[in-house]
């Protein structure tokens, strides 16, 4: 199914909630990408036990996919002093919850009770902050079903997936703020500055 083997599927259909697709990528390292920029299948995810956010939706929609649900990820877009991130998608009872992976404390997994998709982005809108304290969060983009991607072989591809960031950067987003709400924006306190040097994994050297 989708060329994925024997081993993968296993592993993959065993990943059968939010919370245990949560779990495993927990349970791998954060791409630091040493060798330079990646965009790694889920195959290669797999393989090399590495992700980072991008790497981890696409992961996590193809388990999504295979239990059922389409295979949706969601791009969040901050202004130029900050990176983006991606999140996969899912719904339970009527609602949205994402699966994330960071290297950070935030801005990972939620629950799924967001009756919107705005209503889940802006659960991250808080936290989403860079190491100046200011609030960075600006779009997000209609979800996209990366089933469109199949005839390029994204999920099992030994080669990097651009075309899929690529898509994310190009699709339409829908903005979070206007100017007036951007120009009076607090700074995240000094305490929460200071959590937010928290890391999980940190890079080799």
């Amino acid at each position: 199914m989708f060329g994925l083997t024997k081993d993968e599927l296993r592993l993959l259909r065993g990943l059968d909630s939010a919370g245990k697709i949560q779990d495993y990528l927990d349970s791998i390292t954060i791409n630091h990408e040493p060798e330079g920029d990646t965009c790694l299948s889920p195959r290669r995810v797999m393989r090399e036990r590495r992700a980072h956010c991008l790497e981890s939706a696409m992961l996590a929609a193809v388990a999504f996919r295979l239990h059922g649900q389409p295979p949706l990820v969601l791009d969040l877009t901050s202004n130029v002093h900050d990176f983006d991130h991606v999140i996969a998608l899912y719904k339970r009872h009527g609602c949205w919850g994402a699966v994330s992976k960071t290297n950070h404390a935030v801005l990972r997994f939620r629950e799924p009770v967001y009756r919107t998709l705005r209503e889940l982005v802006l659960s991250y809108f808080h936290e989403y902050f860079n190491e100046d304290g200011y609030k960075t969060l600006r779009s997000y983009s209609r979800p996209v079903d990366l089933s469109r991607f199949d005839s390029q072989g994204w999920i099992t591809s030994e080669d990097d997936v651009w075309f899929v960031e690529r898509y994310l950067y190009d699709v339409k987003h829908y903005p979070l703020l206007n100017r007036a709400q951007i120009a009076t924006l607090r700074k995240a306190h000094p305490m929460e500055m200071k959590a937010g040097e928290i890391v999980e994994w940190k890079a080799a050297g």
